[in-house]
């Protein structure tokens, strides 16, 4: 069992091979809407990476997310604000490559065989 709610939806109906979850809910604590709110869970950016989002336009991966966390984001004291980034593994990779290349560092290695 996970720490939120929102892991144990995405985790079993995605299966996630990437799950990042940010509990921004603090940042958001003093802003009117949150006045009166027992809920220390409100506010989340979330970033997935799976295959179930292959050959998905980015509203339709959202709208699975939000399909996911319905209950969660209906409930009163439930989630308010869900920031997404969804991606598929092979745009996860080539993220990560590209953000290499900006710092400068090998996309690549090659072992030689030196005998």
């Amino acid at each position: 069992m996970s720490m939120t709610p929102v892991e144990d939806a995405i985790t079993e109906a995605l299966k996630p091979s990437t799950l990042e979850i940010y509990n921004d809910s603090a940042k958001h604590a003093h802003h009117k809407a949150m006045q009166g709110s027992v809920s220390r869970e409100t506010h989340f950016r979330v970033s997935i990476t799976s295959e179930a989002f292959k050959s998905k336009m980015q509203p339709a991966r959202h709208r699975m997310v939000y399909a996911l966390l319905k209950e969660e984001l209906d409930r009163d004291g439930g989630i308010h604000a869900l920031q997404l980034k969804t991606r598929t593994p092979d745009e996860e990779e080539r993220q990560v490559a590209r953000e290499k290349a900006e710092q400068g560092q090998p996309i690549a290695e090659i072992e030689q065989d030196r005998g």
